[in-house]
Formats: structure tokens, C-alpha cells, sequence
């Protein structure tokens, strides 16, 4: 299985861009009000030619243009970058259980966001900015403070201390954070819908803010990785290939902070997306980086699309939580991976 992608080359990358869209526009068809493929591309063609649709799409185009296409494609951002920083992380403390929530930094996002809507920050005409500021300046704050907190332990800033004081961070977090929800009174409802990960009611500005993120970090991440393929081999081994160890290594969490705060501040806590997918991933086309990090950005999309999509219709036109959908499916995929790779 691994030596698919090495034999298809560039052309794995094709099909991964194919499935993706044909994912894409499935979930934009279906749903509670089923439509057509036909009339769904002509209302998006009109949508992206800024063109008024005809009386007989009045009705696909008020479900799509203002509510589902925004909707799938903050999904499929959402799901990209989870899966992205998820493969980074796995490839940067070579641990397999590793992913944007080991260090704590989807904890600490959690933190700021709940902060956020249990006080009612808010700016001016920009209303979701301030649970996306909160998170991401917390995802930023718990890693500063994971980092610093490590290095006077250890000063070499080794992986197992990292992964050590960021599960406890992660711990203490959750603890604060549900502190936060006991005394949020008439904000509990949607708090605690939130912390069950939902992208309902995601909008467009939504969905350019993830993607102007996903692009920023997410070049970063692939331009470096030929660097977490050096790790592989051990830390020592990279820096006697010329490797600047403590500068990738911090380089990376950076990013992986950026994408997670950005996507809990949006779409609250969804589990199991980096961490399964990559496992997935790595089954089709091997443990390079150079192929592994952009083929976990589309795996990551098509998972979280197809997880969405059930959660809208399995229980329709009752919504079950995003979030609960990928801790169920992704437990399920990483037991059978798990007892998979045992057997071989």
C-alpha cells in the first residue's frame, strides 16, 4: 500500500483534488432539501459570476449560496488544516498519537474561545473576531507557556518533555474551561454546543479567513517538509545534516498554533481529524513528508466533509453535533488501524 503514491507520482495528487471535489459538490447537493447536481453547479456559476439565477433556481439558490456553500467550504477548510497540522505534529515529535490537541494548544484555544462568548467580547461590525482573537492569542499564550515551562526542564527542548508538560497543560486548561462554563448563566446553551464542534451558521467571511490561514501556515508547514522528514531519523541525526533543529521545531508549532486556534475559534472542538487522517494517509503514500503533508490536506477535507454530511441527514432534520460524528467514526478508524498495523 505504501507504494502507491511512489508509483502514481504527481498523478495520486490528481485523484486526491478529484475526490475532494467531487466530495465537495456532493455535500452541497444533499442535505434536508435535496438538489439536483445540475441546478447546484448552474446556482454556483451564477454565484461566482455575480449573475442573477432564473425563477426555477429561486429555491436552490436560497439554500445553497447563503447557507450550505458557505458551510461545506469552511468544512473542507476546517478539516485541511486540522489534518495538515495534525501530520506536521506526528512528523515533529515522531509519535503517532500526536496532533494539534497533544501540546495542549487546542485546549488552551478552547479556553480563549469560551472566555470570549461566556464575556461577551466582541469588536466593532466584526462580530466573530473576538472569539477568534481570544483563541488564537491563547493557542499562542499556552504554547509560549508549554515552551517555556519545557525548556527549564529540559533545555535541549526534547519531544518527550514537550508531549509531557503539554498533556498536563492540556488537563489544567480543561479544568479552567469548565470552571468558565459553570458560571456562564445564560451563555451555557450555546457554549456547550459549541465545545461539541459545530460549523452551523459558518459564513463566507468565515471561510476567507480559513483559507487566507490555511494558506499562510500551511506553506510554511510544506516548505518544511523535507526538514520533518530529517527528523525521522532521530534529532540528533538531523542537526549532523545541517538541520536547525530548535528553529524548524519551533517553527512548526507555531503554525500548527495558528491553524488550531483559528479553527476552534470557528468550528469549536472537532477531535479525531488530525489524528486519524494522517494515519490513513501514510497507508497510501508512505511516510515522506513532501507527499504526506498536501495529501493530508485533501484527506482531511473529504473526512470532515463526509462526517458533516452525516451528521446534517443521519438524523434529519434534527443536526447531530460535528464534533461527536468525528469522536465516533475517528475512534472506530483508529482502533482498526491500530489492530491493523499490530497484525503486520
Amino acid at each position: 500500500m505504501k507504494r502507491i503514491g511512489e508509483h502514481f507520482g504527481g498523478w495520486i495528487y490528481a485523484l486526491f483534488a478529484l475526490v475532494t471535489l467531487c466530495v465537495f459538490f456532493a455535500c452541497v447537493c444533499l442535505g434536508s432539501v435535496q438538489i439536483p447536481l445540475k441546478d447546484t453547479l448552474r446556482v454556483v456559476c451564477d454565484a461566482l459570476r455575480t449573475l442573477p439565477s432564473a425563477k426555477a433556481y429561486a429555491l436552490a439558490r436560497s439554500v445553497i449560496v447563503p447557507i450550505r456553500l458557505p458551510r461545506v467550504l469552511c468544512v473542507a477548510l476546517v478539516g485541511a488544516s486540522l489534518s495538515l497540522a495534525g501530520a506536521a505534529m506526528q512528523g515533529l515529535l515522531k509519535n503517532p498519537l500526536a496532533d494539534g490537541s497533544t501540546l495542549g494548544v487546542s485546549s488552551g484555544a478552547s479556553l480563549g474561545a469560551v472566555l470570549a462568548i461566556a464575556l461577551g467580547i466582541t469588536f466593532p461590525k466584526l462580530p466573530f473576531a473576538g472569539t477568534m482573537v481570544m483563541a488564537v492569542l491563547f493557542a499562542l499564550l499556552s504554547l509560549l507557556i508549554i515552551l517555556g515551562l519545557s525548556y527549564r526542564l529540559d533545555c535541549s527542548l526534547s519531544t518527550n518533555t514537550i508531549i509531557l508538560i503539554g498533556v498536563i497543560f492540556s488537563m489544567f486548561a480543561t479544568s479552567v474551561t469548565s470552571i468558565v462554563i459553570t458560571f456562564a448563566g445564560e451563555r451555557l446553551r450555546s457554549i456547550t454546543f459549541w465545545t461539541m464542534g459545530s460549523l452551523q451558521g459558518s459564513s463566507y467571511r468565515n471561510a476567507a479567513v480559513l483559507a487566507v490561514t490555511l494558506a499562510a501556515a500551511g506553506t510554511v508547514l510544506l516548505s518544511n517538509a523535507r526538514e520533518l522528514n530529517a527528523f525521522a531519523i532521530g534529532e540528533d541525526n538531523a542537526r549532523q545534516i545541517g538541520v536547525n533543529v530548535r528553529r524548524v521545531r519551533l517553527t512548526v508549532l507555531v503554525m500548527v498554533s495558528c491553524l488550531v486556534g483559528v479553527c476552534v475559534s470557528i468550528g469549536g472542538t472537532i477531535g479525531f481529524v488530525g489524528l486519524v487522517t494522517p494515519h490513513m494517509v501514510r497507508l497510501i503514500v508512505g511516510p515522506n513528508h513532501k507527499r504526506l503533508l498536501p495529501a493530508s490536506l485533501f484527506s482531511g477535507a473529504v473526512f470532515l466533509m463526509l462526517a458533516d454530511l452525516a451528521a446534517r441527514t443521519l438524523l434529519s432534520p434534527r443536526e447531530l453535533p460535528l464534533g461527536v460524528v468525528t469522536s465516533i467514526v475517528g475512534a472506530v478508524l483508529f482502533v482498526a488501524i491500530y489492530y491493523r498495523s499490530r497484525r503486520r
